[in-house]
């Protein structure tokens, strides 16, 4: 159902919101009526998910298989100490609906692989990359190419992090820029070579910016740029990237099916 008006109690939840001029009242209530879907509940999705649902998006999917572990605790806010052990999309949705219990929370607790990401991306009007594996990363680009479904890409490591919004047939595709996964054992994991917790936090709420942005038509997105910062020199630079004609992946040859790729863990 396409929610119309806001209760009192919602006037005052959103009214920093409503009072903006390039929100307003029309922008909160696409907001409200939006479906947007967070693959990964760890440092990327963490921001992305509170700030989402603080800010009023009426459907929030979160989609991860793996359980909260005490490691995760230095960069993945919204998991707490007595969350160690338990389902970390759970754990997710319990601190969601704690700050805004008048959404809809959709959780899968399971990995997202071909068999199972294009029907659920084709559910939701934007994605949210927060997968910590090059495997992932480029399924969600293909699922989203597939499906028409805009989507951020974030990834993190040391002191770095880098995103890009693509929004299929119009902007480059992750493919575009990056072609495939590099090959195995190629770039150290975060396990190997550790991530500052707090540039996770930058970036997904990056990302849960890009996520409003383009629900409610304001400012401009990352689309064919890909913002690099460094947090060591707090620097932020912005490439243009181009589409490819030729792209193996949306280009006029493209992938007509989703396909799994081999599995490299990594989160950058």
């Amino acid at each position: 159902m396409i929610k119309k008006d806001f209760s009192d109690d919602e006037v005052q939840r959103y009214a920093r919101h409503i009072i903006l001029d390039k929100v307003g009242i029309e922008g909160q209530l696409k907001l409200l009526n939006s479906k947007v879907l967070i693959v990964g509940a760890g440092g990327l999705g963490s921001p992305a998910a509170l700030y989402l649902a603080a800010a009023g998006v009426g459907t929030i999917g979160i989609a991860d298989g793996d359980v909260v572990d005490l490691s995760n605790l230095q960069r993945q806010i919204i998991h707490t100490t007595k969350d160690i052990g338990i389902s970390k999309v759970v754990s997710a949705r319990d601190k969601m609906q704690a700050i805004n219990p008048e959404i809809n929370i959709k959780i899968y607790e399971e990995f997202l692989n071909a068999s199972n990401l294009l029907d659920i991306v084709k559910e939701y009007d934007f994605v949210i990359d927060g997968a910590d594996n090059f495997a992932t990363k480029f399924l969600i680009n293909d699922a989203c190419v597939l499906a028409g479904v805009a989507f951020s890409h974030g990834g993190i490591l040391r002191f770095n992090a880098q995103s890009m919004t693509v929004v299929p047939s119009e902007s480059a595709c992750y493919a575009c820029v990056f072609d495939s996964p590099p090959p195995s054992d190629s770039v150290p994991t975060c396990s190997q070579a550790g991530v500052l917790g707090s540039v996770a936090g930058i970036l997904g709420s990056i990302q849960a910016t890009e996520a409003i942005k383009y629900i409610t038509g304001a400012g401009e997105l990352l689309s064919n740029k890909l913002l690099i910062a460094d947090a060591l020199s707090m620097d932020f630079d912005k490439i243009e990237v181009k589409r490819n004609p030729n792209c193996r992946v949306c280009g006029k040859d493209g992938i007509k099916e989703l396909k799994d790729y081999e599995q490299i863990i990594c989160n950058a």
